[in-house]
């Protein structure tokens, strides 16, 4: 059952992504498995992390979502995700530290990566998670949010902000701290994610 060279976390990758996730061995083992199954050249394209994505939202649409999750976390734009930035990935959007977390959604909603977010670009990622809310849950929203574009206005309302100003990113983190409403709203439950990661569902 032992593992082969080619197959084995290196000690080094192991320690440090225990040590900046919640992660066990045993989790980050198994899935280093699964993500070699899957991506045997150890990278992960844009493609083949939608496609993961998929599997955990299997009852919606999550392809636009995945896309950008995966432009946020492709620091050095090649393309690709290594398993080390793959497991960050996981990390930050379901179990990270509130702040991280915020850091991490404010480059998913900088969209073009000019350093600030505009309304269309809140407006395009809250699309995006809308096709991942089912029909059903969608029922269940307030009427003042139940659409994208009343979610996008809703949270550009929150910041105080007219249609054509821009956010920082110190505005951006502060403003979600302020008001548990905004973090509310620019998320996609990470309760979910959570769940899906525990069932190991990768």
């Amino acid at each position: 059952m032992g593992n082969s060279k080619s197959g084995a976390l290196s000690k080094e990758i192991l320690e440090e992504l225990q040590l900046n996730t919640k992660f066990t061995e045993e989790e980050l083992s198994s899935w280093y498995q699964s993500f070699l199954k899957e991506c045997p050249s150890g990278r992960i394209t844009r493609q083949e992390f939608q496609t993961i994505y998929s599997k955990f939202f299997p009852e919606a649409d999550p392809k636009a979502y995945a896309q950008h999750v995966f432009r946020s976390f492709d620091a050095n734009s090649d393309g690709t995700l290594d398993f080390k930035e793959y497991v960050i990935a996981l990390h930050m959007t379901s179990a990270g530290k509130t702040n991280q977390k915020l850091e991490w959604a404010f480059s998913l909603y900088d969209v073009d990566g000019n350093g600030t977010i505009s309304k269309n670009e809140v407006l395009e990622i809250v699309t995006a998670i809308f096709k991942m809310i089912s029909p059903e849950d969608t029922k269940h929203l307030p009427e003042d949010e139940n659409t994208p574009e009343k979610r996008a206005e809703k949270i550009w309302g929150f910041f105080g902000k007219k249609d054509d100003d821009k956010l920082t990113e110190k505005e951006f983190i502060e403003g979600t701290l302020a008001n548990k409403e905004i973090l509310r709203l620019i998320q996609f439950e990470p309760q979910k994610v959570k769940e899906k990661l525990k069932e190991k569902k990768l």
